[in-house]
């Protein structure tokens, strides 16, 4: 087809008005720029040769001699509440909320702002208040997230199961179950055992593999020296998770002990540990072979699960193992390497949150740092990290 002559006529034309449309952006945004106050322009300044505080003071400045750099604010704010400096967030967005002319979507935020940073300054009763204000509002899901959160780190279980049983989005069903053994265990402290086993009992119907609720039942019946009642219910940890079973061997041993029945729980404990490896299992079973059968046996236990799984705290154990067997004149030379070995494992005998990372001697249900409920596998780090 032939380029027709009337069509060159376009070109010339498609260009000038591409140039006149860019005139007029540049314009606009020139005429915008000249609005803002010279402090916005010297806080950018600030930021690109990486003097944040100057920066940080500018924009301070600019927001006072413009009060519509709503974005402004917002931005600083949360950069205050980021670097710990709570006072001037809370001012920040208390500002924006008295402010007349701001639109209902855009005070809305700012209250949800004004609840993080009353929560990050430990303020929960008045965070609490804010995010209060959000139910029932385009906010709601936020505000709900955040009322539960703060009833967790009160610890009102009650007040964070009601909210997770009418809003199910806000909380899992692990989660929900956790809140009842909290409450079952705050019961048992007190000697209530009846209240106790409601809340377990609950536990159980909303999460049938909630190993906690299944642990804390075996407690109470141990309490009760109900010893059957207890073994049956940590046993049943091994279909719920049999992860957790590590956390219920030295239960399960002193149950076994007081019944006068090392035997049976020696074969118990002992096909936990063939099936479901763990440095804290082998610890159990290595005290009742060591009852039950003597040095040698012990020693002799350690040395084949350290060659099926070896780790240095499995060799440590060898080593407190090897003592016991050895003439006098070697155990000097066996208690040095301990010691050696002792040096490396300290920091390795811990539990890690698997959401966070944080590391931990001690076992927790929830997170201390990330608040996660059921992160921390009940394994060693070194389990995770050296084990082949």
């Amino acid at each position: 087809m032939e380029l027709e002559y009337w069509h060159l006529i376009l070109f010339p034309v498609f260009f000038g008005l591409g140039w006149a449309a860019a005139r007029i952006d540049i314009r606009h945004l020139v005429k915008e720029s000249r609005s803002l106050p010279r402090s916005y322009f010297q806080g950018l300044n600030f930021l690109l040769n990486e003097q944040p505080d100057r920066a940080i003071e500018s924009f301070v400045e600019a927001v006072k001699v413009d009060s519509q750099t709503v974005e402004l604010h917002f931005a600083l704010g949360s950069l205050f509440r980021r670097r710990g400096e709570t006072d001037r967030a809370i001012r920040m967005h208390q500002n924006l909320i008295e402010r007349e002319d701001l639109h209902q979507e855009l005070k809305l935020s700012a209250v949800a702002e004004l609840g993080q940073d009353y929560l990050k300054a430990g303020l929960l009763d008045r965070a609490e208040e804010s995010f209060q204000k959000l139910c029932n509002t385009a906010l709601d899901n936020e505000g709900r997230r955040s009322l539960l959160e703060i009833y967790q780190l009160e610890k009102d279980w009650e007040k964070a199961i009601a909210i997770a049983r009418e809003f199910p989005d806000i909380a899992s069903q692990k989660e929900i179950a956790e809140y009842h053994c909290e409450l079952a265990a705050a019961e048992m402290i007190r000697s209530r055992s009846d209240q106790a086993r409601a809340w377990l009992a609950q536990a159980l119907e909303i999460n049938r593999s909630c190993v906690r609720a299944s642990l804390l039942q075996g407690d109470l019946f141990a309490q009760e020296d109900a010893n059957e009642e207890a073994i049956a219910c940590w046993q049943r940890i091994e279909q719920q998770n049999p992860a957790y079973l590590a956390l219920v061997a030295q239960r399960l041993l002193n149950v076994y002990r007081k019944l006068d029945r090392r035997d049976e729980g020696l074969r118990l404990l002992t096909g936990y540990l063939e099936h479901y490896p763990s440095l804290d299992l082998l610890d159990v079973v290595f005290q009742l072979v060591l009852e039950s059968k003597g040095a040698h046996a012990a020693h002799d236990l350690v040395r084949d699960e350290l060659r099926r799984n070896p780790t240095l705290l499995g060799f440590e154990k060898l080593m407190e193992a090897r003592m016991l067997i050895a003439p006098p004149e070697a155990q000097h030379d066996i208690d040095l390497a301990k010691r050696i070995v002792q040096n490396y494992t300290h920091r390795l005998a811990r539990y890690r949150c698997d959401n966070c990372g944080f590391k931990a001697r001690q076992f927790y249900w929830r997170c201390p740092a990330c608040g996660g409920w059921e992160t921390y596998p009940p394994k060693r780090t070194e389990e995770f990290d050296l084990t082949p």
